[in-house]
């Protein structure tokens, strides 16, 4: 029986989570034949402009909910996996600009996806006033930027944690595997793969925890699994207590 996971239906629609925040559940994928859910975050800022965290796929009526909501100017890979549906956006909104995460583009462009800036340590100024930022360096190849919106206080993360709920996982074997790799519901955390890449880089991973819980979010949006929609400050605690305590 072929591994699945059941989505977050309904997909492919905008769902509110604050003024001026969506999501968008999106199909499954799979990564290292694994199946995962999808998730992206859209951010409108007070311009008008559309902010695009790990686009999904852009069917014909989520395209038509977009174009209610602003002008699509930001098309953003927050981490090396988190590029596939950028090149797709881009045919249908070709005045947005294509930001790519530390080490994306050598991967996209093996599949013609191409990108026209970079993400830095600090926020770009199109949105530093209402989205702030950090990036999380493991690997070269684990490399994660991490986005803050500051009015609605919500923390978008994309893989440094994970939160699968078991009841979705199917064949139930499966939810053996995600509890030994430590991202099952309700104690999602860091995958231990990515979290072994930090060997060595603890310190500065600790530190980019403490950064986004001086952030005080309200909530934490993630790529895959169940997202956390109150207490986000107490989540991040929690998610990476093997760190130590933090202030």
């Amino acid at each position: 029986m072929a591994l699945r996971v059941d989505l977050y239906e309904p997909i492919n629609t905008l769902k509110p989570v604050d003024e001026d925040i969506w999501i968008v559940d999106g199909p499954q994928i799979r990564f290292a034949r694994m199946p995962f859910p999808t998730r992206m975050t859209i951010i409108r800022l007070s311009n008008g402009d559309l902010f695009i965290h790990s686009p999904t796929p852009l069917t014909v009526s989520l395209r038509q909910e977009i174009d209610q909501l602003g002008a699509v100017r930001h098309l953003v890979s927050p981490n090396f996996i988190h590029y596939w549906w950028i090149g797709e956006w881009h045919e249908a909104y070709r005045e947005a600009m294509r930001w790519a995460s530390p080490n994306v583009r050598p991967r996209a462009a093996k599949h013609g996806i191409e990108f026209d800036r970079d993400l830095g340590d600090e926020a770009d100024p199109a949105w530093a006033a209402e989205i702030d930022q950090l990036i999380i360096r493991g690997s070269r190849a684990i490399t994660e930027v991490e986005f803050f919106h500051k009015r609605s206080r919500t923390l978008i993360l994309t893989d440094m944690i994970e939160n699968f709920e078991p009841s979705r996982l199917h064949p139930a074997w499966w939810r053996w595997l995600i509890k030994l790799a430590g991202i099952t519901d309700p104690d999602g955390k860091t995958p231990i793969d990515i979290y072994l890449s930090f060997l060595g880089k603890r310190d500065k991973l600790r530190a980019a925890v403490q950064r986004m819980i001086d952030w005080k979010p309200r909530r934490i949006i993630l790529a895959h699994g169940r997202w956390y929609d109150s207490d986000g400050e107490a989540e991040l605690r929690r998610a990476f207590r093997r760190l130590g305590a933090f202030d």
